[in-house]
């Protein structure tokens, strides 16, 4: 009897770990989605102009923070100007997080984008729905006088 009850606990425990993990995988946003955001952002940036977008950006609302997608930009001298996921951020190095490459992401961000003003870089960076350094590739355009990205991390 004993053995059964706990056979029966240990598959509900599986099935609630399974479940846990199918939610997580649905909560992260798609490489898909962060480059539309990114479209968005832009034209938002393009219609109301540098200082209203920044103040949106960072607000933590819809349409420019959906789940763990949010828009970060940076300004030519690599400063974090906005940030919807970490707006404690604004005014830092957006050198501070180093890329996959070795290099800060800010450069890396910069130089990708010289060319044809889009690319992306792929860093280690914490998640904001599991507060977990995740793989994450983040998409740039240049904006104005800036550098705006939205990134999708790395499905588990």
């Amino acid at each position: 009897m004993r053995s059964i009850a706990l056979l029966t606990a240990g598959t509900v425990l599986v099935l609630l770990l399974a479940l846990n993990v199918a939610l997580t995988a649905v909560d992260r946003g798609t490489p898909a989605e962060a480059k539309a955001m990114l479209l968005k952002a832009v034209a938002h940036y393009k219609a109301v102009g540098r200082k209203q977008a920044f103040t949106d950006f960072t607000a933590k609302k819809p349409p420019f923070r959906d789940r763990d997608l949010y828009v970060v930009c940076f300004d030519q001298q690599h400063m974090v100007v906005s940030n919807g996921g970490f707006a404690e951020g604004v005014g830092t190095s957006g050198d501070a997080v180093v890329g996959l490459d070795g290099r800060g992401v800010a450069t890396s961000a910069w130089e990708v984008t010289s060319s044809t003003g889009e690319g992306s870089v792929q860093s280690r960076w914490v998640n904001p729905l599991t507060h977990n350094v995740e793989l994450k590739t983040t998409f740039f355009a240049r904006v104005g006088d800036d550098l705006c990205g939205v990134g999708a991390y790395a499905p588990k």
